[in-house]
Formats: C-alpha cells, sequence, structure tokens
C-alpha cells in the first residue's frame, strides 16, 4: 500500500478535523501518500480528490466541522455509482481509503470493500448512534454544547418561573438526551426507548412546584419525537410554570472539539492507518471500554446497542 485517501461524510461532527490530521500524519510517517477527498461520496464520484500535504492538516485540531467539507449521496446505494467512485480512486492510484461518518457513511464503505477498494471507518457523528462502538467522535462536544446552553437558560428560567422545553438531536438515539439530562440537573427527559404519558408529566411538574417547591424546571427531549411547542403550551395551561419551547438546532455540532474528542479522534485515525498497512480492510474502528479495537462493519452494523437503563435508572434516582 502506497497511497491512501480519507473523506468525511453525512452530517459534519465536532473532531472530524482532528481524525483527518491523525491519519495524514500517522501514514505519511509510514510513508504514504494521503489525499483527500471533498464533500464525501459526491466528491468521491466526481473526483474532486488532490493530494494532502503536512501543511494542510496544521492548525485545524481545534475546528470544528471537516475540512474535507461533507455531503449526503442517497445515490451511492446504486451499484454503477459505487463503481465510478472507484474508478476515481483508480485514476490516482490510490489503494484504500478511510471513510468517516455515521451509519449512511458506514454502508457507503461497506460498498465499496464489497467491490475490491479496501476501506476502513471511523465513526463521526454527534448523535452516538452507531452500533459496535461505546462513543463517536464529536458525542462529547455537543453534549458540552447543550449543557452550556441550559446553563443560560436556567438563569432566565428562575427569574420567570419557567419551564423549558428543550429539543436536542440525536436522531434516533436518545443519548444526547439522557446524558445532558444527567449533567444538567433536569428535571424530566424524554427519549424513544423511554417516552413520556402527559397526566403522569403534569403531575411531576406540579410535584415540582407546590412540594419541592421548585422555581423552574427544565425538560430535554430527543429530535422528532414530539412537537416541543405544544408540550410546552400544555404545561402552560397546566401548571403555574411558564410553558416556553427551544429547539437547539444545528449549533449543538459546532464549535471547537473538547478534548475528549481531539483525543478520540486522534487515537481512531491511527488505528485505521495501521489497519489498511496491515491489509485489514472492510473494518470499522471502536472504542469499547476505554480500548480501541477493530470490528468488521458488517457485524458492527448488525450488532444491538441495548437501552442504557443503568443511566436512566441513575437519572431517575437524582431527580
Amino acid at each position: 500500500m502506497k497511497k491512501i485517501a480519507i473523506l468525511t461524510s453525512g452530517g459534519d461532527a465536532p473532531g472530524m478535523n482532528c481524525a483527518i490530521r491523525a491519519v495524514t500524519r500517522v501514514a505519511m510517517k509510514s510513508g504514504l501518500d494521503v489525499y483527500g477527498v471533498y464533500e464525501g461520496f459526491k466528491g468521491l464520484v466526481s473526483g474532486d480528490i488532490i493530494k494532502l500535504e503536512n501543511n494542510d492538516v496544521s492548525e485545524i485540531l481545534n475546528k470544528g466541522g471537516t475540512i474535507l467539507k461533507t455531503s449526503r449521496l442517497p445515490q451511492f446505494k446504486k451499484r454503477s455509482i459505487v463503481q465510478e467512485g472507484i474508478k476515481q480512486l483508480q485514476k490516482k492510484r490510490i489503494d484504500g481509503l478511510v471513510v468517516i461518518g455515521g451509519d449512511g457513511s458506514y454502508r457507503g464503505a461497506m460498498a465499496l470493500q464489497q467491490m475490491g477498494m479496501p476501506c476502513v471507518a471511523i465513526p463521526g457523528t454527534i448523535d452516538n448512534d452507531i452500533n459496535g462502538t461505546d462513543k463517536t467522535i464529536g458525542f462529547h462536544t455537543a453534549l458540552y454544547n447543550i449543557v452550556d446552553a441550559v446553563n443560560k437558560l436556567r438563569d432566565t428560567s428562575s427569574s420567570h418561573h419557567r419551564c423549558f422545553v428543550i429539543e436536542v438531536m440525536g436522531r434516533k438515539s436518545g443519548q444526547l438526551a439522557l446524558h445532558a439530562g444527567i449533567a444538567c440537573g433536569s428535571e424530566i427527559v424524554i427519549t424513544k426507548d423511554f417516552p413520556y404519558n402527559e397526566r403522569e408529566l403534569i403531575d411531576q411538574l406540579l410535584y415540582e412546584e407546590k412540594v419541592k417547591r421548585k422555581k423552574h424546571a427544565i425538560i430535554i427531549v430527543s429530535e422528532n419525537l414530539m412537537c416541543v411547542h405544544n408540550l410546552a403550551n400544555i404545561i402552560d395551561q397546566n401548571t403555574s410554570f411558564s410553558g416556553r419551547a427551544l429547539v437547539l438546532g444545528h449549533i449543538q455540532r459546532g464549535g471547537t472539539p473538547v478534548p475528549e474528542d481531539r483525543i478520540l479522534a486522534s487515537k481512531m485515525g491511527k488505528k485505521a492507518v495501521e489497519l489498511l498497512i496491515a491489509g485489514i480492510a472492510g473494518q470499522c474502528v471502536c472504542i469499547k471500554k476505554d480500548g480501541i479495537i477493530n470490528m468488521d462493519i458488517e457485524i458492527a452494523l448488525n450488532e444491538k446497542n441495548e437501552k442504557d437503563i443503568l443511566l436512566y435508572k441513575l437519572f431517575e434516582e437524582l431527580v
């Protein structure tokens, strides 16, 4: 193996640049040429592939997003589109590819691998919803951004006797909501795995208000479960709290990656290069019990991540 390429795909995540830097630096020190594929699988198919030098990855550790840009390409499921991507890599005589992204990126890497292009995938998504790994690059930074926003909201919440219903990202996973609920000391957390009953929710808020004499309340909700504005109106009408809703949105994905994401991304980038050099492809890099391991991409995609019941019980005991 003499040349490898790297791309980022799907939603951007803080720490992707740290992984790009690690792959580039480790590969170059191993005597490999490194190429950057711009705009994910879209750039792969169009041939937007440029050789990276040391200077290209200097001073990017503290930058959010991805210097290689990213996009989504649903058509990459088609065999003919995948073949076109391989042709573009072959034009540059590239021997292997590192793909950083989420579930869809894993599937794209697996498709390339099955058609003869050695690939290694790295989990990069704030949602922490990739099977096979305990944590994904970007999760810690997004969690920090949520906690920072909620800390600020508490000030105005207590001043106006408000209950804020805050929608956070997470797609199908409630990891961000649950972790943020514990870190922020919220009164209620609502996720797909731990849904809510409207009557019980109102009763709990009345208890918080009358028995605990709370001056404010915070409810954190995973996205796509409900209209948080409707829930805020229900709270407004059935309690003496002033119900307000807030969708944090893409602000959660931005900003400087926290140290945990920088270190995790660097470890995973190093492991990805080592796997390609060793001829071990079709793998994804994972962290399990603080150890960096590799796993077959297909096995990882099919692995079940259990509900975090213990974490939710901890949340309930702290409320």
